[in-house]
């Protein structure tokens, strides 16, 4: 007997009913794919009103640059000086106009010059010798290093004293034995020929060394005569190797060696009667307070490129041309960073109390001051910080102190103090020698008509009366300025409105067109949107259309050479000539086109761009709204099909449990039927 045969749907098992799963969830999912193309077609929508909102803020934006910036009320400033360094500037809505001014002064600061020299002396007295280079109450602080003086270079070290420095150049420049007579720095040049030491006669060449002149001086007296030269004192000695007297000079002589050598008849010794072996000396007068350079013949000669102190600039001293160069003033100084009592000042400082305590006002200022405490820096400091309106300054070339007024023109400048002051000290009084400089103002004309006068240089309507026009001038000169409208401004701002205005056109023109090819047409995201369609040709005809209400030639566009170009909608300059001309000549009246309130083109636009622009944003909203719906009907949807899938699972689970079972019971069948078979 043939077995029992049991069949299913799911025999098979090849059979994929995952997939059927798949397929039957995906046709029920149609509907989430609609409301998903529904919903991206509202992102589109939504991202190009956004697009076209930022170009119309960009368009709203040049419009109210019309009258943010005043466009049409700036100027410019220009003067006939091509080189000029005067300072114009205008204000918007200034004057129009050509105006020559004719600087003939200008204006300058007042100051209140002190005393000079009001630091004490470098030293009590002419000796300098326990002076060192490194506490010299001097301008500069002296370098280390070489200087040069006719040639010669002389080290220079701080820890020298004054006198060290003298004694080096001296010594630098002085004779020798070696010195031919040629070079001899006696202050009477040796000239050649003979000379008579008791009654002998000895002959001198200017080549001759001294050493050769003195040996000749020996030789000539067989020995009886002999000479020496000491370079610390730059004499010449004679002495009689036996006794009696040296006669020296006789009418025949042809030299003058004897008295270059400041020699003369006397006893068994003689010498000369000062220095002649000394080039240069230099010297210190306390009095003066100034160093002297001497050179007994011919002209002094200071410095070199390659000298490392700067001693020479220390103690003023400059080339002049002469055999005697002097300081050119006074070398001692103020301690400006010490304290006043030992700031080295030349006149004490009196009107203090018991503490070192003292005022004085300058311009109705008061400062107070201790003479223990207070610094020349920090009393300095005091009143350039203060409301005084000076300014204070040390200047050390002069060793004195100056006060110039903050603010030009003829302004005095009032101190006061008790007598014995601080003001006194520093040479500020009048009766310590200061004295006020008394400012200049400026002085010019307009147009050739009367003088204008102003304490400021800067010349402005407050004194000229040219509305909106200031000028700043530094030389006394005459210069034309124009004054004209800022047409480069204007065209500027014109030419960015019709960028702007344009890119709004076309992307209203693209967002909103039909295309077709053929039998295909192709719509623009935006392209059923009546209400943006409308924004580009109400946009046109606010930007064209005449205001009304207005006097003049220009009442729209077209007046100022700008129109459309009849295919695109887009604004353009169709003459440059035209506008170049409306812009130079007739400002206001632009002015007027634009910016008369309520219908004025600025108006009108800015109100038109500002509605379409929440319109914009609302439509927008619309759309996130829109989508917020569609999402929560997706989110609705798409749970459905998860509660389909899993029922749809379970079913098919369930089926293929059946048939296993049937299978299995099939089986047992089979096997119970053919074993009784089998038996029989």
């Amino acid at each position: 007997m043939s077995g029992i045969q049991i069949s299913g749907l799911l025999a098979n098992s090849a059979f994929d009913w995952k997939s059927v799963v798949d397929q039957l969830v995906e046709v029920s999912g149609i509907p989430i794919k609609k409301l998903e193309a529904e919903k991206k077609k509202n992102d589109a929508q939504a991202e190009a009103l956004a697009s076209l909102g930022a170009a119309l803020t960009e368009l709203q934006d040049a419009v109210q640059e019309f009258r943010a910036n005043e466009t049409f009320s700036a100027r410019t400033v220009s003067s006939d000086a091509s080189s000029t360094t005067w300072k114009s500037s205008s204000v918007t809505g200034a004057a129009l106009g050509t105006y020559t001014f004719d600087v003939t002064q200008l204006a300058t600061q007042a100051r209140w010059t002190g005393s000079s020299d009001v630091g004490s002396e470098l030293a009590p007295s002419d000796d300098v010798s326990g002076l060192t280079l490194a506490t010299l109450a001097t301008a500069l602080e002296v370098t280390e290093g070489t200087i040069t003086i006719d040639g010669k270079r002389i080290a220079v070290a701080t820890t020298d004293s004054l006198q060290d420095v003298f004694d080096a150049i001296r010594d630098a420049l002085a004779a020798t034995t070696a010195t031919t007579m040629a070079d001899f720095p006696s202050a009477q040049a040796v000239t050649a020929g003979t000379f008579t030491v008791n009654g002998a006669t000895v002959s001198v060449a200017l080549s001759d060394s001294l050493e050769a002149v003195l040996t000749a001086i020996s030789a000539a007296t067989a020995g009886d005569v002999t000479g020496s030269y000491d370079a610390a004192t730059g004499k010449v000695t004679l002495t009689k190797t036996t006794a009696g007297t040296i006669e020296l000079g006789d009418v025949s002589d042809t030299s003058n060696f004897l008295t270059a050598m400041k020699l003369s008849s006397g006893g068994q010794t003689v010498a000369s009667s000062e220095a002649v072996g000394f080039a240069v000396t230099a010297t210190y007068d306390h009095e003066t307070d100034k160093v002297t350079l001497t050179k007994v013949r011919g002209a002094l000669v200071l410095g070199a490129a390659n000298d490392t102190s700067n001693l020479l600039a220390v103690l003023k001293l400059a080339n002049n041309g002469q055999g005697t160069i002097a300081s050119s003033a006074a070398l001692g100084t103020v301690k400006t960073s010490e304290s006043l009592a030992d700031a080295g000042l030349r006149s004490a400082i009196t009107a203090v109390d018991g503490d070192g305590a003292g005022e004085f006002t300058l311009n109705g200022v008061t400062f107070a001051y201790n003479i223990n405490t207070t610094t020349l820096t920090s009393l300095l400091r005091d009143i350039n910080d203060s409301d005084a309106g000076v300014t204070a300054a040390y200047d050390p070339a002069r060793d004195r102190v100056v006060l110039t007024n903050k603010v030009t023109g003829d302004i005095g400048i009032a101190l006061s103090e008790s007598a014995g002051g601080v003001l006194a000290a520093l040479g500020l009084t009048a009766a310590a020698g200061g004295s006020l400089v008394r400012g200049n103002n400026a002085e010019f004309t307009v147009n050739g008509g009367d003088p204008f006068v102003s304490t400021s240089n800067t010349l402005d309507a407050s004194v000229h009366g040219i509305s909106g026009l200031s000028v700043t001038v530094n030389t006394e000169t005459e210069q034309t300025l124009q004054v004209e409208s800022d047409t480069l401004a204007m065209q500027t701002a014109l030419e960015s409105f019709i960028e702007k205005f344009n890119a709004v056109q076309d992307l209203i023109e693209e967002s909103t067109k039909v295309t077709s090819d053929g039998t295909k047409v192709t719509s623009a995201v935006l392209a059923g949107n009546r209400e943006v369609q409308s924004w580009a040709s109400r946009l046109r005809a606010l930007a064209f259309d005449a205001v009304s209400g207005i006097t003049g030639d220009v009442d729209r566009l077209d007046d100022l050479g700008i129109d459309f170009d009849g295919t695109t909608g887009h604004l353009k300059i169709k003459d440059s000539g035209k506008l170049a001309t409306v812009l130079g000549d007739t400002p206001e009246e632009v002015e007027t086109l634009f910016l008369t309130p309520s219908t004025g083109l600025v108006s009108r636009l800015y109100s038109y761009l500002t509605s379409v622009g929440t319109s914009g944003r609302r439509q927008a909203s619309d759309f996130a709204e829109a989508n917020t719906d569609l999402d929560e009907q997706i989110a609705t949807l798409q749970a459905r099909l998860e509660q389909e899938r899993e029922a749809l699972t379970k079913a098919f689970i369930r089926m293929l449990d059946a048939q296993s079972l049937a299978q299995s019971q099939n089986t047992y069948i089979e096997n119970t039927f053919f074993r009784k078979n089998n038996n029989t």
